[in-house]
């Protein structure tokens, strides 16, 4: 084939100082870009990009009764007075006009409506629904509800709380970015401490974390530009840091590792560079396509969230490719054998030899020499811990999942004690016809008595336009709007209580508002799920056998990978669903899993899982195509790689454990979930079920059938051929870098 990353990679170490140049000039746009824009591309909404019925509903009520804005309720209180005490109603006033000085579209109180629905029943607390223009992003009303709080402080009579979006919203992405925060420095440092001890050198140890930093600032950058046109979740720069963490270093770890080995070797530096990148650098691009092709399943998603989160991950994943294809092997070339300056110890054995891999090359030895029992007993494991994904619940990590100390929590447990939990996020029926038939009338009533018999919603209310062609009934679900027990609620209303109510009568009747999106989400990621396996799966299976030649061993690789995705799931569900252990790990318990990360996790983990395959695989068929022998092949390469897969998975354990730390319920769901599917392929399916699976088929893994062979030879280990006569190499020199 045309593309050679050993061309690219000498290419690169020729030229080191127009390549570094080039990445740095690239690397300050990128910071320019964010500066500028970044923040602009980031939004707090989440929305589909087809037609579910909550979305239509949306869209009609917007159409026929105008947007009606972000609505935050302000819960004021008193400790003496009640609603009907003066000094009380001047305060509530006061902060009515406030709110409009503070840029509002209007506030309404309980003195406009005489609605006894917004007072407690002792009186001493009302509800002042206050208006706001719907933005973007809704974080940029927090000053002004900021300031309507403090207001409500100095007047000495009532002290304010708030729920809504814009609290919500601003909860959950303050938290986020402390999360953030948390995440890079304990991976950071981790991966530092794990990359010295790999390495025994501390500059060897600096050049992946540079290499990962660079990845994340040109994504973050690439995300910027491309949100002048597409809005992207602000989720999206903890996935690019996170995934870029992960992947950059790893990808850096095992390129500078291989020219280190080939400098030991006696091979001179270009030569070395050259030989990384007709090897390892040739597994990093063929592992960073995989997963970019698994992270596309998430495109297909009709999902804002999904494709968010997949666009930042191909994004990063994409420039770590390409920066360890180019800056890196320039960086080498800089740095030369000062690659290992600042050793803390020094190796006793050359690397790849068998002494300096006796660990691993036991462990190898004892799973082949009985490798039934041990594929029994690895995939017996892995299943067992599967298990308890068959008793997942999914949903929505809601504002009861937040911490006790957050404004929109505690907002919401004041409204779900003294009035009703669902009051700023409804149910909303809207009906399309001629509302003000007898025949609607009649529908109507029948609506309203089946919501207040169900026992979940509040008082219903109906709202016409003035031409008499829509209607909505609303009523106020009594439940965290992202729980099971109101997501199961509109069930019955779009299932029982329309159709009864409606029967016989020519109209369109929708379910909407926020319980409705949240009910339409979890109906679409069911949907789409056997949709996505199968685009994964058959893309990696494909891109696989063009990279070994064989139909046996992307089978295998894909079983294993789902072996170790499912034993993830489960660990999650018995975790967080079941709480076992939760409490000694300082996790939540919660009643459902996030219904998005069954699916995230599927397309992130699969291409992460395969990144360990490539590698270990690809140092299996290089020593196969050298001697032609299965068993000594397999032994080698999992003794070679050993050291650097533990070094990797426990960086990428770092990483995702850092996130797993943080105090939202997803992020903590998300990182808990990558970290363990990491440790058990890097583990029990790397050093047992591989070994074993490879030792019973014999020469029959490389198998390709004959109407196969017309395939190109794109193999991963590519076609390095050291120097005809090694040159000569001072003895320092070997000292140096065994």
């Amino acid at each position: 084939m045309g593309f050679s990353t050993q061309g690219l990679a000498r290419a690169s170490a020729r030229r080191p100082w127009v390549t570094v140049g080039l990445w740095l000039l690239v690397i300050a746009m990128a910071g320019w870009l964010s500066s500028a824009f970044l923040s602009d591309a980031l939004t707090t909404d989440a929305n589909f990009t087809n037609d579910p019925e909550a979305k239509r509903a949306a869209e009609l009520i917007d159409d026929r009764f105008g947007e009606e804005g972000l609505s935050e309720v302000l819960i004021l209180s008193s400790e003496d007075a009640t609603v009907e005490d003066p000094a009380f109603e001047e305060a509530v006033r006061g902060l009515q006009a406030a709110a409009v000085q503070e840029g509002a579209e209007g506030a309404i109180t309980f003195y406009d409506t005489q609605d006894p629905a917004m007072v407690s029943d002792d009186r001493r607390t009302t509800l002042m629904p206050v208006q706001f223009e719907d933005v973007r992003d809704t974080t940029e009303h927090t000053p002004a509800l900021d300031a309507l709080i403090a207001r409500a402080d100095e007047t000495g009579v009532v002290t304010a709380q708030s729920f809504g979006q814009i609290s919500l919203n601003d909860d959950f992405s303050t938290i986020a970015e402390e999360d953030l925060l948390r995440g890079e420095s304990i991976g950071v440092g981790v991966a530092l401490i794990v990359l010295v001890l790999v390495f025994g050198a501390v500059v060897a140890g600096v050049v992946p974390i540079a290499m990962a930093i660079g990845s994340i600032a040109v994504s973050m950058g690439l995300v910027a530009l491309v949100g002048r046109s597409v809005d992207f979740s602000f989720f999206v720069t903890n996935m690019i840091t996170m995934m870029g963490l992960a992947v950059g270093i790893d990808y850096s770890l095992f390129i500078v590792s291989r020219y280190r080995e080939e400098r030991a070797k006696g091979h001179e530096k270009l030569d070395a560079i050259a030989a990384a990148g007709s090897t390892a650098s040739r597994a990093v691009f063929f592992s960073g396509m995989t997963v970019v092709l698994a992270l596309i399943g998430m495109l297909i998603i009709p999902s804002t969230i999904f494709r968010s989160l997949g666009a930042g991950a191909i994004f990063v994943v994409v420039v770590s490719v390409m920066a360890s294809l180019t800056l890196l092997p320039a960086m080498l070339s800089l740095l030369g054998d000062r690659v290992n300056s600042l050793r803390v110890f020094r190796r006793k054995a050359d690397l790849g030899s068998e002494q300096s891999h006796r660990f691993w090359n036991a462990i190898t030895r004892r799973v082949m020499g009985r490798p039934v029992v041990s594929l029994v007993i690895g995939a017996g494991l892995l299943i067992a811990a599967s298990l308890s994904y068959f008793n997942i619940n999914t949903g929505f990590a809601g504002v009861s999942t937040l911490p006790e100390d957050t404004r929109s929590r505690q907002g919401f447990e004041v409204l779900s004690e003294e009035f009703s939990g669902g009051l700023n996020s409804p149910v909303e029926i809207v009906v399309d016809g001629d509302v003000t038939a007898p025949e609607f009338q009649s529908a109507f009533e029948s609506l309203q008595a089946s919501l207040a018999s169900d026992g979940l919603f509040g008082p219903s209310r109906v709202q016409m336009t003035e031409s008499g062609d829509t209607a909505i009934v609303s009523a106020p679900v009594n439940a965290d709007p992202s729980s099971e027990i109101a997501v199961a609620s509109i069930d019955r209303v779009r299932d029982d209580y329309v159709p009864q109510a409606f029967r016989g009568i020519d109209a369109e009747v929708l379910v909407g508002g926020d319980t409705a999106f949240n009910k339409d989400f979890f109906d679409l990621t069911d949907q789409y799920t056997p949709i996505i396996f199968a685009f994964v799966l058959g893309l990696s299976f494909i891109l696989l056998t063009l990279v070994f030649r064989s139909i046996v061993v992307p089978l295998k690789a894909i079983i294993m990978n789902l072996l170790s995705v499912g034993a993830a799931y489960g660990l999650i569900v018995l975790v967080f669903q079941e709480g076992f252990g939760a409490g000694v790990l300082g996790f939540q318990q919660v009643e459902a899993i996030e219904a998005w990360l069954p699916l995230f996790l599927f397309s992130v983990l699969f291409g992460l899982s395969m990144d360990y395959h490539v590698f270990l695989l690809s140092r299996i068929r290089e020593r196969f195509d050298q001697t032609g022998i299965n068993t000594e092949s397999v032994a080698y390469g999992l003794r070679t790689t050993g050291g650097l897969i533990t070094g990797a998975a426990a960086i990428m354990v770092a990483v995702f454990g850092g996130f797993a730390a943080g105090e939202l319920a997803a992020l903590q769901q998300m990182g808990f979930g990558l970290g363990a599917a990491v440790l058990i392929d890097a583990t029990l399916v790397r050093s047992v079920l591989v070994p074993a699976s490879m030792k019973l088929l014999g020469d029959r893994n490389w198998y390709l059938p004959k109407w196969l062979q017309w395939l190109p030879n794109v193999s991963v280990d590519g076609a390095h051929t050291p120097p005809a006569e090694a040159p000569v190499v001072r003895p320092e020199v070997v000292t140096e870098n065994a």
